[in-house]
């Protein structure tokens, strides 16, 4: 069994997404978050619920929460959860 989303496994996340996947995360605060406007954005935290984005909006920073639509089980369905979701966002 994988690791449980711990605010340590959150902040190993967030550091990877923001780090590698900003798109990515762009992509979710617009397509899963309601911020169609977003134009950069960052993972601030991610729990078994959903994740915290900070979406950059004309210039002002926007807490953005966006819930999973199913309750994460760990690390590992944090990673394909997220895959999934990119996936889907790229057709919206």
């Amino acid at each position: 069994m994988s690791e449980a989303i711990t605010p340590a496994i959150s902040d190993r996340i967030c550091k990877h997404m923001n780090e590698d996947h900003g798109d990515a995360i762009a992509l979710y605060a617009k397509a899963f978050g309601n911020a169609p406007e977003t134009e950069t954005a960052t993972m601030d935290s991610i729990d078994p619920q959903g994740m915290n984005i900070s979406a950059q909006i004309a210039g002002e920073t926007i807490p953005v929460r966006v819930e999973f639509d199913h309750t994460l089980a760990d690390a590992a369905d944090a990673h394909h959860t997220l895959v999934a979701m990119i996936k889907v966002a790229k057709t919206v």
